[in-house]
């Protein structure tokens, strides 16, 4: 791992308070119950819109886009205004949106709310954790990262689907949106009480609306692609591959135009020039298709396999976010007092979820919360070994020039990686249930003595409970197809769980490869600064005689 060389606050500094630090894990929690409000009240809030799922989507779509957006934009509004000011702001929008969505069941309403939502939520991450970085000393970044870390990935990956499914059984989905107005409150009373930290003058700069332009448009591209493109057969669809390409040419103007513009981007580009940086935005698709794929995939088996209610789902995630904290504190305490290096708990977190995907492989219908528990809470300890030491690996060794500019980057990877995640992993579902109920009935001969001896058990049973004999052996028939579709279902979360897995055995020793390779080239790159440096001085003085 390269040097650390840091240009955040020393400790003679004046510091944030702790209002600070509370505001802004409260605003980041406000992010967690919005994000997470479609989870699990999809059916709720489509019944009563009255929604088609083409329309719905637009929520999902707006909501995500818009988030992206605001993760590269926020490092350029931090060079406009005080960093507090902005979150106190964006808060604001957070909760009114939220208040709002709470009141209303016209859809091109909420669709305008979650566009709000996604752009303050975007704000709200990476202006919090960059006002974190900022405001206080080097060596406490670790215990404050764990903090933001359970506001800004545990709660929306337990402990908010666990709150939003109690909410769902006992009120409505409603009440989901407008739990997020008194935490928003509490943010800002807490953010505008708050001491003025000293803050490192930002270089302002012309906002970039060409830049902006693009990147908007090859953002929205990808979140309609990977989030809806499983309902339409990806590039089956013209819609879907005329919109990819689109996309594709979106992104690589956009990457042409920041080239040529050097500083003066939208975004700041010069955190790659940091191994460390690279190899963690690396890893953050591979974490974020692992946290976003794994969070989808054990609710949605919990529900329509196991027949779970939203409440019962919630709460199979919420014990796995106890172990996901103290896995947080645990590497905190490590690498703050005894100075361990974050990448040593790195290997440790891939192998924790990767046995956790194993273990959920082996889930059937007859499976309940006891039997899934073991692997939700190892799933939990890994995500904690994992997600803090990749935030420190990334942002430790950048500057206050560029350090917004990469939490913004690192964040949009992340999202990335869970669009990818949960959309590679919904097309395996879609298309495992269906192959694999054909397998299951060619397997199925009729007139075989054990398929004739079950129908004939199930209809003597329906029979006996004042069935007639005709209708009692088409219900067998029935419950038999229903019982082969049910197993084809099983069979396909399984391979999916799996895939998750694998995902680890493949990347695991590719991303070892790529951080040697990234290590060696800054090696050799400060080998020849150094080379450079000490030939300039003898050509300066044959040039001078």
């Amino acid at each position: 791992m390269t040097p650390v060389a840091v240009d955040h606050p020393s400790r003679e500094r004046p510091a944030a308070d702790v209002f600070l630090s509370a505001g802004i894990l409260l605003a980041a929690l406000t992010e967690a119950v919005a994000g997470t409000a479609l989870s699990l009240g999809r059916n709720a809030i489509s019944g009563d819109t009255h929604a088609t799922p083409d329309e719905f989507a637009w929520l999902d779509v707006g909501y995500t886009t818009f988030k992206m957006i605001g993760f590269i934009i926020t490092p350029w509004l931090l060079t406009q205004m005080k960093p507090r000011r902005l979150m106190i702001i964006a808060t604001l929008m957070m909760s009114a949106a939220c208040g709002l969505a709470a009141m209303t069941t016209h859809l091109d309403l909420l669709v305008v709310l979650r566009i709000v939502q996604g752009l303050s939520g975007g704000i709200l991450l990476v202006g919090g954790q960059a006002i974190l970085f900022l405001a206080y000393s080097r060596p406490l970044q670790p215990s404050l990262q764990a903090m933001f870390a359970m506001a800004a990935v545990v709660a929306p990956a337990t402990i908010a689907p666990a709150f939003q499914g109690w909410l769902l059984d006992v009120h409505s989905w409603e009440w989901i949106f407008l739990w997020v107005v008194p935490f928003g409150l509490m943010a800002i009373a807490l953010l505008a009480g708050a001491e003025t930290p000293i803050f490192p003058k930002p270089k302002s700069r012309p906002f970039d609306w060409m830049g902006f332009s693009l990147i908007s448009v090859a953002l929205f591209c990808a979140s309609y692609v990977l989030s809806q493109g499983s309902r339409w057969d990806w590039l089956e669809e013209p819609f879907i591959f005329w919109l990819s390409a689109v996309g594709a040419m979106a992104l690589l103007a956009f990457l042409g135009q920041q080239s040529t513009i050097g500083g003066r981007g939208l975004i700041d580009f010069s955190a790659f020039r940091s191994d460390d940086f690279a190899f963690a935005f690396i890893v953050s698709f591979v974490a974020g298709a692992a946290l976003f794929g794994s969070a989808y995939l054990i609710p949605a088996f919990a529900v329509s396999v196991l027949a779970f209610t939203p409440t019962e789902a919630g709460w199979l995630l919420l014990p796995s976010g106890g172990l996901f904290v103290g896995a947080l504190i645990f590497v905190a305490y490590v690498v703050q007092c005894h100075r361990i290096p974050p990448f040593a708990s790195v290997p440790f977190g891939i192998l924790m979820i990767m046995i956790a995907m194993w273990m959920l492989s082996g889930s059937t219908s007859q499976s309940g919360a006891d039997d899934m528990m073991p692997a939700v809470l190892l799933r939990g300890l890994g995500l904690g070994f994992l997600f803090l030491s990749i935030t420190l690996i990334a942002f430790s060794n950048l500057s206050s020039a560029n350090l917004a500019s990469g939490i913004g980057l690192f964040n949009t990877g992340r999202q990335l990686g869970g669009l990818m995640g949960v959309g590679g992993l919904q097309t395996l579902i879609d298309h495992g249930v269906p192959g694999n109920t054909i397998v299951l009935s060619a397997q199925v001969t009729p007139g075989t003595p054990a398929l004739d001896e079950r129908l004939t058990s199930v209809a003597a049973m329906l029979t006996a409970e004042g069935m007639e004999n005709i209708a009692a052996s088409r219900a067998a028939v029935s419950l038999f197809a229903r019982a082969v579709s049910g197993q084809s279902t099983v069979i396909a979360f399984d391979t999916a769980f799996n895939a998750v897995a694998l995902l680890f055995i493949v990347a695991a020793p590719l991303l070892v490869i790529i951080k040697i390779g990234l290590h060696r080239y800054a090696i050799s790159k400060a080998a020849r600064r150094r080379t450079g440096a000490t030939k300039h001085p003898e050509s300066s003085v044959q040039e001078a005689a």
